[in-house]
């Protein structure tokens, strides 16, 4: 009964901020809005959008107040990453997974051959993004991009996905009525942004038409483009679980496969490191838990999504899907966990220290932990950049 007062909560809250954002009653706020609708005609218009195209996408639409609820909780920020992880590689994904593996596998076939991108990774996408394309989305991509631009969520970001939305309507890439999508924007079968879309989508099937909504060849290799052109390197593995060696130097943080052999790291499934490449020491478990060694491809994997939970469930479930076996160490479950308020204050302190430059919005992303092991090298902890209550305390003490 918790999880749906809790919603219910977030929904009213979203109302509320909105209600604020927007000034008082129905009639003001519609016409804010419509003021907001109406400014952003010139800039449609200088990017090719007709006076038709504009106002039939903007027909009825009004700002969503359970939009502005969602932007204050994202999962793979405030979540474990073990069970984002673990999550992600659910029994009914992974059969559902493997059968679409199966059901499409000449396409992914030529994916790999044209794109160089392994399908592990393409499948991860595709099942995290939609579950494989089972839920592509059910907002009305118009009306979430408009009510994140008018409310200035991430600044002017939206506003130009916005603009850009309504050039695929100009385009006739997809109806209106079927340009569904996520409640921040994102459309079709692995979740693009329009302007991903405008840049990346491919016609995979060769029928004239890029169709990231219906055709599964067309998403997967549009997929596999993104990522070979954000700067994926073919042959190079996104990493993998490694084993440390006793009284291991937790300085030791990027350099080449050769030279992590030397120092005694093994891969957890028996294979060797790769003979050339580098990678970085990633332990999002703390120095206790599962290690692992990650390429320069993870981080290409990060471009669809910042977080470091996604790009690992991405990573993992296409690994699992493709015959890899599940993560061997023992995350630190039995440790308390940081709340919101401790996670905030945790930043202050490191911004106050000089470690970390940004907001202090509890969300413990790469920076926060570049800035944490930073803090630990100063004080001659274990630099694994983990935050939890013993860090804390060793932050308030350093004050």
């Amino acid at each position: 009964m918790q999880q749906p007062i809790r919603l219910v909560r977030r929904i009213l809250c979203g109302a509320f901020l909105l209600g604020v954002i927007l000034s008082s009653g129905p009639a003001a706020a519609q016409g804010t809005f419509r003021s907001f609708v109406d400014g952003l005609w010139p800039q449609a218009k200088a990017r090719g959008v007709s006076r038709a195209t504009f106002d039939d996408a903007f027909r009825g639409v009004e700002p969503d107040p359970k939009i502005v609820a969602l932007t204050k909780k994202q999962s793979e920020f405030v979540r474990p990453i073990w069970d984002y992880i673990e999550g992600s590689v659910s029994a009914q994904r992974l059969q559902r997974g493997r059968q679409m593996a199966a059901e499409w596998s000449r396409t992914l076939d030529m994916v790999e051959r044209t794109y160089g991108v392994p399908r592990s990774v393409v499948l991860g996408v595709w099942g995290m993004e939609t579950n494989f394309g089972s839920f592509t989305g059910s907002i009305y991509v118009v009306r979430a991009l408009a009510t994140l631009a008018y409310t200035r969520y991430r600044g002017d970001f939206f506003k130009d996905e916005l603009l850009t939305a309504l050039q695929i309507l100009e385009q006739d890439h997809i109806d209106r009525d079927k340009m569904l999508g996520s409640w921040a924007g994102a459309m079709g079968q692995t979740q693009f942004m329009p302007s991903s879309f405008m840049k990346y989508a491919v016609d995979g099937n060769r029928d004239g038409v890029r169709d990231i909504w219906s055709s599964v060849p067309d998403a997967l290799a549009s997929t596999a483009n993104y990522l070979r052109r954000q700067g994926w390197e073919p042959g190079l593995p996104w990493g993998f679980e490694v084993k440390l060696p006793k009284g291991f130097d937790f300085r030791n943080l990027r350099q080449g496969f050769s030279s992590w052999a030397a120092l005694g790291l093994r891969r957890v499934d028996g294979k060797p490191l790769p003979r050339s490449g580098e990678a970085f020491l990633f332990l999002p478990g703390g120095a206790g838990g599962p290690s692992f060694l990650l390429t320069d491809n993870y981080d290409v994997i990060k471009s669809y999504n910042s977080s470091d939970a996604y790009a690992m469930g991405v990573a993992h479930l296409g690994d699992r899907i493709t015959g890899g076996g599940p993560i061997q160490g023992a995350w630190p479950k039995d440790k308390p966990l940081l709340d919101k308020e401790q996670r905030e204050e945790l930043q202050q302190h490191l911004a106050g220290l000089g470690f970390y430059e940004g907001d202090a919005d509890g969300k413990l992303g790469s920076k926060t932990r570049d800035a944490v092991r930073n803090f630990q090298l100063r004080r001659g902890l274990i630099p694994d950049g983990y935050a939890d209550l013993a860090l804390l305390r060793e932050l308030r003490a350093a004050r």
